[in-house]
């Protein structure tokens, strides 16, 4: 029986990750559900221009950051995420570095879609990318965040300088990881043809954790640069993330990771040193998670329905509520939404057909609930997405954040 050092030997050579992608014999499905969804994503972006609701991407992006710590097991409550936002961290320790890395996570994920569209497709795909994803998300957090109770501290963006196991894998040598990056990286980048640059962001996803570049943080890292290749191939346009996916399914997500972790079967499975199918069906999982995310959005961001579920939000807040905000405001929140514009105070109040002194009175009550956004006291209004009114305006799509909201 091999030692445990011949086996971390045996991951010394790049090549040991192969196959990058399944031969083209088996790549046929995978590039039909990689064309479904370039064309279920040009028809979500045709819905909300680039920029446009942001109450909304602030809200996924939090969604995003939920889902990632509910991945790695370190569940933070969509309240303390948003209290966390408010500078308002819990005075349990552990319950508070939750919520910075929550934060840390959101602000990180928020520099990648601002960049990526200045980003070669060689920038995005490189060692560097993986290390600078990594440095900017812990780098965020305190240093007391990075020790953990047993072991030493972790240090942003530094590739592992030891051997280590996950669960039965036996990742790559540290001495190896360099050359590893390099390979995905220049293999992944180089990708060309549109729906297989697409299949291969499916790909790269389980081969940079296979790598485990990383002493922590390596799920984090692999699943924030899946979401900037998305991003960056047109993809998402900050409307959708596999994240949400990946956590709702999160059993089926390890099984499938570990799966592909597995050495090649037999003659019929593939030429390379790992699994062909198991990278297959890897593949497969993601490509129609990611589709079905894509789908779930666009039928939210329906405006008909919207003009709906905006009425029945507004009945809720003037019948039970009863804090200032009526149903009159209808009219002007779906326009503001249907426009994905912004509106001069004025303007607005014109469309509430109330007197000035109602009108006004009016909107400080939606501002007051988070329904209309403005950055001044005077400003310009935009469409709000608060929690609580997540229900109404997107029901299921954080289904613990609706159920744990304030009214």
């Amino acid at each position: 029986m091999a030692t445990k050092s011949q086996v971390f030997e045996l991951h010394d050579d790049p090549s040991q990750m192969e196959p990058l992608l399944p031969g083209e014999l088996r790549q046929g499905p995978l590039l039909e559900r990689a064309h479904d969804l370039r064309r279920a994503a040009d028809q979500l972006a045709g819905l909300c221009r680039p920029g446009a609701l942001g109450g909304l991407r602030l809200l996924l992006r939090a969604m995003n950051s939920y889902y990632s710590n509910k991945i790695e097991g370190q569940h933070t409550l969509p309240l303390e995420i948003e209290q966390a936002l408010r500078n308002d961290y819990s005075h349990d320790q552990d319950k508070a570095r939750r919520q910075r890395l929550a934060v840390a996570h959101m602000a990180t994920e928020q520099r990648l879609e601002a960049q990526w569209q200045n980003w070669t497709m060689a920038q995005v795909w490189s060692a560097q990318m993986v290390r600078d994803i990594h440095q900017d998300l812990f780098a965020r957090l305190p240093e007391g965040d990075r020790a953990p109770p047993k072991g030493e501290l972790l240090v942003p963006g530094v590739l592992r300088d030891c051997d280590v196991s996950v669960g039965v894998h036996a990742a790559p040598s540290h001495k190896a990881i360099g050359g590893m990056l390099e390979r995905w990286g220049g293999f992944y980048g180089a990708v060309r043809r549109g729906e297989l640059q697409i299949a291969a962001a499916a790909a790269s996803h389980h081969r940079l954790a296979w790598i485990h570049p990383f002493r922590d943080g390596n799920g984090r890292v692999a699943r924030l640069h899946t979401h900037l290749v998305l991003g960056k191939l047109g993809l998402t346009n900050g409307l959708w993330s596999p994240l949400r996916g990946f956590a709702r399914s999160h059993e089926a997500y390890y099984a499938r990771l570990a799966a592909a972790d597995e050495p090649r079967a037999g003659d019929l499975d593939g030429r390379g040193n790992l699994s062909e199918r198991a990278l297959v069906e890897w593949m497969a999982y993601t490509l129609e998670l990611c589709l079905d995310q894509v789908y779930f959005m666009t039928g939210l961001l329906d405006l008909a329905g919207m003009k709906d579920r905006i009425a029945a939000c507004l009945a809720f807040e003037e019948q039970v509520l009863k804090q200032g905000v009526r149903a009159a405001s209808l009219r002007g929140l779906h326009y503001l939404f249907a426009t994905q514009s912004e509106l001069e105070r004025s303007e607005f109040k014109a469309m509430l057909g109330l007197g000035d002194r109602l009108a006004t009175a009016q909107v400080s009550a939606l501002i007051k609930r988070g329904l209309l956004v403005s950055d001044s006291p005077y400003g310009k209004l935009r469409f709000g997405v608060p929690q609580h009114a997540l229900r109404f305006y997107f029901p299921k799509l954080w289904p613990e954040a609706e159920a744990g909201a304030t009214p």
